[in-house]
């Protein structure tokens, strides 16, 4: 399905576990190298994955459970446990990236101890030495923003402003990455009289929205400068944007969860991150991306959105969804 005629690093791909019809790991593992897959985000510490990972070459990002920030937050004895648990055993010889404290989670009950948490597990890593090599962040969706249109106006709101400000100079002060999930396909589905669908899918060859100077042809790259803006707002505008999700369901019930609007979307996701254009607001600057998601999840729930079940590149039986090539664009 996936052929690599070059440098793929900035593309990886989630790992999600929500099925019961799921390859074992070490088949999983083995279709990452098959296809030059270089980096793989799971939501939470997997030892079976972590055993089949050794000496594959394969960048990690970690998860911590969202069940698990609070304890994190409030006892660096069990942060440093976590360490010890999950990521020393390995650290020899598996490539961990980023661990990454939640997933969506601000605002929200565990919001609060998002931060305290961060700074436990980076404090717990200098114990092995490893805080210059893995970075300790947290992953957020764009609807953290109250405005983030046009991009330039992207403002964290006032419900997460409490949280995100202090979050970014963190950041900032260890060198760290925000990690966002970037969904052009929920946004036009909660906006379509106003967002134009080829402008959510890469197909527009003109400046649709223009803003600042900046002209955007694509929903994601101004989703991004959107976030990027926040930052500046609140005094990290050195913080690089990782996009930890981005993808598009093959199936579901609306009229464009298609396997071929979703081919379309996903393909052109990876030539616009792998031609290293950048966005409007930072030229030249890679935008590491992860596809969401390796495989379709049947226990995926998202209520009412049946397409949330069916973001997979390949069904569970490892079959592809729809061809993708990962190629270096010259």
């Amino acid at each position: 399905m996936i052929a690599s005629n070059g440098d793929s690093s900035d593309i990886g791909v989630c790992y999600g576990m929500n099925g019961d019809n799921l390859p074992h790991p070490s088949k999983v593992v083995g279709l990452y190298q098959s296809n030059q897959i270089g980096r793989m985000r799971l939501y939470e510490p997997n030892h079976s994955v972590f055993r089949h990972l050794r000496g594959s070459g394969i960048h990690v990002i970690v998860g911590v459970r969202n069940d698990d920030i609070k304890q994190l937050a409030i006892s660096y004895d069990a942060a440093k446990q976590w360490v010890y648990k999950n990521i020393l055993p390995y650290a020899n010889n598996v490539i961990f990236r980023y661990i990454v404290v939640g997933n969506d989670v601000i605002p929200g009950k565990y919001a609060e101890f998002v931060l305290p948490a961060m700074k436990n597990l980076h404090n717990a890593l200098s114990i092995g030495g490893l805080w210059h090599k893995i970075k300790v962040s947290t992953a957020v969706s764009t609807s953290v923003m109250g405005q983030s249109y046009p991009p330039s106006a992207g403002t964290f709101s006032n419900r997460t402003l409490t949280y995100m400000e202090p979050i970014a100079k963190y950041l900032y002060s260890i060198g760290a990455p925000l990690l966002a999930n970037v969904y052009p396909y929920f946004s036009y589905l909660e906006n379509p009289k106003h967002i134009w669908l080829p402008y959510a899918l890469f197909l527009e060859k003109s400046d649709v929205v223009q803003d600042s100077g900046f002209g955007y042809r694509n929903l994601f790259d101004a989703s991004v400068d959107a976030l990027y803006a926040s930052l500046e707002k609140v005094g990290a505008p050195h913080v690089t944007i990782v996009v930890a999700e981005t993808g598009w369901p093959s199936a579901g019930n609306d009229d464009v969860s298609r396997d071929w609007i979703a081919w379309l979307y996903n393909s052109n996701v990876v030539k616009h991150v792998l031609s290293s254009q950048g966005t409007p607001r930072r030229p030249g600057v890679p935008i590491e991306t992860y596809l969401f998601a390796m495989f379709d999840e049947d226990e995926n729930l998202g209520g009412v959105v049946i397409s949330t079940q069916h973001f997979g590149l390949y069904k569970p039986n490892m079959t592809p969804s729809y061809p993708i090539d990962f190629i270096k664009v010259a």
